[in-house]
C-alpha cells in the first residue's frame, strides 16, 4: 500500500535513503483515479527499494506549494531529498517503472 504523504510525516519520507516517488491526487480527479490502482501495485513491488507515496492535494497545501503542483495527477520523483524528475499526468504502469527503475 503507498504511504500516506501528510504535513507531519513529509519530512521524514523524503529523507529517506532510498528513491521516493509522491503521486499528488484528489478524490475528483479522474486521471487520478485511473493512476490510482497502479501506484499501489508499484507501492507492493517496490517496497524495500523505492517509498512510493500518495498525497491528497485537498488536504496538504504546504506540500503542494513546495512541488508547485498546478495539474494534477502529477508525480515528483526523488533521490536523496532532491527532485530530480516530475510527471504531470496519467501515465502507464510500464512507464512509471521505467522511471523508477531510473532512480535505483
Amino acid at each position: 500500500m503507498a504511504l500516506e504523504i501528510t504535513k507531519e510525516n513529509y519530512d521524514e519520507v523524503t529523507a529517506s535513503s532510498q528513491p521516493v516517488v509522491i503521486d499528488f491526487w484528489a478524490e475528483w480527479c479522474g486521471p487520478c483515479r485511473m493512476v490510482a490502482p497502479i501506484i499501489e501495485e508499484l507501492a507492493a513491488e517496490y517496497a524495500g527499494k523505492a517509498v512510493i507515496a500518495k498525497c491528497d492535494v485537498d488536504s496538504n497545501d504546504d506540500v503542494v506549494a513546495r512541488y508547485k503542483i498546478r495539474n494534477i495527477p502529477t508525480l515528483v520523483f526523488l533521490k536523496g531529498g532532491e527532485m530530480v524528475d516530475k510527471h504531470v499526468g496519467a501515465i502507464g504502469k510500464d512507464a512509471l517503472k521505467a522511471k523508477i527503475d531510473a532512480l535505483l
